[in-house]
């Protein structure tokens, strides 16, 4: 087992922890459902301040009486449904598997769009309202020197224009929300590299496809039929092949078992597969479509070239993972690529000598925001490896964005990405 490595870093990488399964599962639970009750919140938050600012603004129109409070109550139904439906999106297995282009539209994308973009707007709002209120202070206290303010009439046009930049400064979240779901999570990237391995290979990674109502069998479909355009020698998956059902598991397999290589499609487990499965219906799905699953074991493949090895490993965190016994019999003469869903074990997989691990899990931040002294995302603050490639020593890590998306189909400044690793 890993604990017999000394060690296994699960706290971001910052400090050595005894390896325990359970208590480092329950630990990161804990995390994982503190992340979801500050993000709950603070959507609850927003939605409650754009109420009341749109209700102030109702209240400020020349309208009668009875219009203002249709109005207000109409605002106020719309914002309750939609926090309540993407509530429902996100906490409820929808196995739905391929909904119409209208429905997901209206009963899916439009519900997150809002919720995430309503953070970023209600935010927008709430500090223009800070600045202009510290500046009508500021105005206030600039007296003459008699002890009168000084008496200024009042600019209605630059007030005017003051206005309509908040509002528009409030409705780009939505604009950015609709884009980062509707094209930017869409228009994926085919990332190349060449790392040095011990064996020529064309090998194409896909990772955290997360197949659901964003997407469908024709997205995975097309990914499917870029791979096959890219001709690798080997295809492997590493993890979270769903969202939050089961159900869409075989319909994601069965589009990767499209896919014929030289030397074979092997996969991984993630956390998703953990959470919203049985490991012995998914054994099941992945051997009726003929795709070995590595659970902490391997396979070497003989070539012209010579022998080389793919092992797998369950996921750190959610599953039981066991690098020991995946690479158990290999010899250290012959080159391996591990797969494991997150990428924390690069520190053990580097301390056996392995050469090459590819991993997922993070989504490269999936909304990130880049500045010039660095990239900041919640991958960023959660873990040493968000994304991109990693080196200790003679080994090498490389940690795709994938190509869906988890929680929220926003993807911003972190592009879907089909992985084609030159090895040499």
């Amino acid at each position: 087992m890993l604990a017999r490595l000394g060690f296994f870093r699960y706290d971001f990488g910052l400090s050595p922890m005894p390896y325990d399964h359970w208590s480092c599962f329950v630990i990161f639970g804990m995390r994982f459902l503190t992340v979801r009750l500050i993000i709950l919140t603070l959507v609850v938050l927003a939605q409650i301040y754009l109420f009341v600012r749109s209700r102030q603004a109702i209240r400020s129109l020349d309208r009668s009486s009875r219009f203002k409070s249709r109005a207000t109550a109409m605002v106020g139904t719309a914002i309750v449904l939609l926090f309540l439906m993407n509530e429902y999106i996100m906490f409820r297995p929808i196995p739905w598997i391929d909904p119409p282009k209208a429905a997901q539209v209206v009963f899916f994308y439009l519900p997150t769009v809002w919720s995430f973009g309503s953070i970023f707007s209600a935010l927008i709002l709430c500090l223009t309202r800070i600045i202009s209120r510290l500046g009508r202070m500021a105005f206030r206290s600039n007296r003459t020197q008699d002890g009168h303010t000084a008496s200024v009439p009042p600019d209605l046009a630059r007030r005017t224009f003051l206005k309509v930049g908040v509002r528009g400064l409030a409705a780009a979240p939505f604009v950015l929300s609709g884009y980062g779901a509707a094209y930017a999570g869409k228009a994926y990237n085919v990332e190349e590299l060449i790392l040095p391995f011990g064996h020529s290979l064309r090998v194409v990674q896909l990772t955290d496809i997360h197949a659901s109502i964003y997407m469908t069998p024709k997205e995975m479909r097309h990914y499917a039929e870029q791979v096959i355009a890219l001709q690798p020698d080997l295809f492997v998956l590493t993890g979270d092949y769903i969202s939050n059902s089961i159900a869409f598991l075989p319909g994601c397999v069965e589009e990767m078992a499209r896919v014929r290589t030289r030397y074979g499609t092997f996969a991984a487990l993630g956390n998703h597969e953990h959470w919203h499965g049985e490991v012995s219906e998914i054994k099941t799905i992945f051997r009726h479509y003929g795709i070995p699953l590595l659970i902490n074991s391997h396979r070497v493949i003989e070539t012209e070239q010579g022998s080389f090895a793919v092992a797998g490993i369950d996921d750190l965190r959610a599953g039981q993972p066991d690098l020991e016994a995946a690479i158990c019999g290999l010899p250290p003469t012959i080159p391996t690529i591990l797969l494991s869903h997150r990428p924390e074990i690069f520190p053990q997989a580097a301390a056996y000598g392995i050469p090459l691990t590819l991993a997922g899990h993070y989504h490269g931040g999936q909304v990130k925001l880049s500045l010039p002294w660095g990239d900041i995302s919640l991958a960023h603050l959660w873990t040493p490896y968000p994304v991109g490639l990693y080196r200790i020593n003679t080994s090498h890590l490389y940690v795709s964005r994938g190509i869906g998306t988890t929680f929220t189909p926003v993807r911003l400044n972190a592009p879907p990405e089909v992985t084609l690793l030159h090895l040499t």
